[in-house]
């Protein structure tokens, strides 16, 4: 345990490189809810309360996901929610673009952040065994 300040801290977990990505593009994907629950309500293309609430069930949902990509359940959930961003192009046709354009940098996160780690355990491992 770390001591800071007379306080002791437990140490931080150190987060995977696809845990990460994939939280920048969900924490992403929060940001262009917000403005899409915006462009819905200004649009008058569903009642107000219901883009709202809608638009802020769906913020909050990914804002959470976003803690939750350090579990296998939780990187199924972001598969889930990059679906549904995509089908909010039932309002908004031009998100069925800006959804699928949001889902491929998903899918970019998750590759490239695999990657990322098994070439870091491929080093450590190396390391460990020199």
């Amino acid at each position: 345990m770390e001591v800071t300040d007379g306080a002791p801290r437990a140490p931080r977990r150190v987060r995977s490189a696809t845990e990460s990505l994939l939280a920048i593009a969900l924490g992403l994907e929060a940001c262009l809810v917000f403005f899409v629950t915006l462009t819905v309500y200004g649009l008058r293309v569903l009642d107000p309360v219901a883009a709202f609430v809608g638009g802020g069930a769906l913020l909050v949902l990914l804002v959470l996901t976003t803690r939750l990509v350090r579990y296998p359940w939780g990187v199924g959930l972001g598969w889930l929610l990059q679906v549904v961003l995509i089908a909010t192009g039932i309002l908004v046709p031009i998100m069925y673009v800006i959804g699928a354009g949001f889902a491929a940098i998903w899918v970019f996160c998750f590759i490239k952040g695999r990657s990322l780690d098994r070439a870091k355990a491929a080093v450590t491992s190396q390391g460990s065994t020199s």
